[in-house]
């Protein structure tokens, strides 16, 4: 049992992700046309007048995050919060199937593949998923092919297969019951897009007029999904690509442990996706105790960072926020907007549902982090 001084860790870390989750929930969360019953996460904040733009890719991230949110709720011993949480990702599952047009599945199959990892991981906290999994896994096999020695297409059209499809399918396979089918995967991301001299995994490979041209941008997204894949796969040769995949990380990607980012936009998400599977890779006992600890750096580091960056006004109305009494003990919680990003990119960047959606990610991180490694100090001093 953790004495109060050994949970004090734990206890800033959950104060943190709380304080992001209500912030992004309250400026961002909203019903689908007024519909009971649905949420869904405006693109900016204030929200558009006009109908924004759909990016079906973003819903799936908020999705993910509250699942981190409910486990971690359930984590503290919040029972009643981590079932507030639950209902508000079915409700934002209902909320992306009505906004796609009454489909699970889209043009996109990295789109897609992050949607299926999130319902995926729904089953852990909440019923009421299932039946977009079918749908979602039919059409990312579909877009797995022998064309180019393997991996997955980016899109419909079929003319760039990458990592940011291949790498999270894979995972997806990996978990649900497939993972013949996530190797193969995992090694045509390394025989093809593996950076022999970085160790990282570069975009993909184009196709145009019957001849292939390798993307080579680096981007950290990109590397969370195979780091997942590879850990859940397990087995001797894939963990040592593991390891040194989150040194390779360390060395090219990061500025003492503080992880780079790619501004808004899309780019809002990608480190904090990155993060999600460092956390893994951190609280991961077949790991190297070098390679766990240099990612517990990377997430401690990152989040410190963004932590740091915020910024603060008092919500409006206290009783809004009546759930959420912990945030902010004796009056209303300050909603927070945290920078876009580390170094450069810590540009003003509060009024885009990605930048605050990968800062709450991070934070989760930390949390998952934080609780995983004092637990198992205490465990090992008895």
């Amino acid at each position: 049992m953790l004495t109060s001084r050994q949970d004090d860790p734990i206890r800033t870390a959950d104060h943190r992700a709380r304080a992001a989750a209500e912030s992004v929930r309250s400026r961002f969360g909203h019903r689908l046309f007024g519909l009971p019953f649905t949420h869904l996460g405006a693109v900016q904040h204030p929200r558009e007048r006009t109908r924004s733009p759909w990016h079906y890719w973003w819903q799936a991230q908020y999705l993910d995050v509250l699942v981190d949110e409910t486990l971690r709720e359930a984590d503290r011993g919040s029972s009643s919060a981590a079932a507030r949480s639950a209902l508000t990702a079915l409700r934002l599952l209902r909320g992306i199937h009505l906004r796609n047009g009454l489909r699970w599945t889209n043009a996109y199959y990295d789109d897609m593949a992050w949607l299926a990892l999130a319902v995926d991981r729904m089953g852990q906290v909440r019923d009421g998923g299932g039946r977009a999994l079918a749908p979602l896994d039919r059409a990312l096999r579909s877009a797995h092919t022998a064309d180019l020695g393997g991996g997955l297409y980016w899109n419909t059209s079929r003319d760039f297969k990458n990592t940011p499809a291949t790498g999270p399918a894979a995972l997806f396979f990996a978990r649900r019951g497939q993972p013949e089918r996530g190797q193969e995967l995992v090694d045509w991301l390394g025989e093809r897009l593996r950076d022999g001299q970085t160790g990282l995994y570069l975009d993909g490979i184009r196709v145009k007029a019957g001849r292939a041209t390798l993307v080579p941008t680096v981007y950290t997204y990109n590397q969370g999904p195979v780091l997942g894949a590879l850990l859940e796969l397990g087995g001797t040769a894939n963990l040592a690509t593991a390891a040194d995949l989150v040194s390779a990380v360390d060395s090219q990607l990061g500025t003492e442990g503080v992880l780079l980012t790619h501004g808004a936009g899309d780019g809002g998400l990608f480190t904090g996706i990155l993060v999600r599977y460092l956390a893994f890779a951190a609280l991961n006992p077949l790991l190297p105790d070098s390679a766990r600890r240099t990612a517990e750096t990377l997430v401690t580091a990152t989040s410190e960072n963004l932590w740091a960056g915020r910024t603060a006004e008092t919500a409006p109305s206290p009783r809004r926020f009546h759930r959420f009494r912990g945030v902010r003990p004796g009056g209303a919680p300050d909603l927070l907007t945290f920078p876009a990003g580390t170094g450069e990119a810590a540009a003003p960047g509060g009024a885009q549902l990605s930048t605050q959606l990968q800062a709450w990610m991070i934070l989760e991180a930390g949390y998952r982090v934080a609780a995983g490694s004092t637990r198992a100090a205490a465990d090992e001093r008895g």
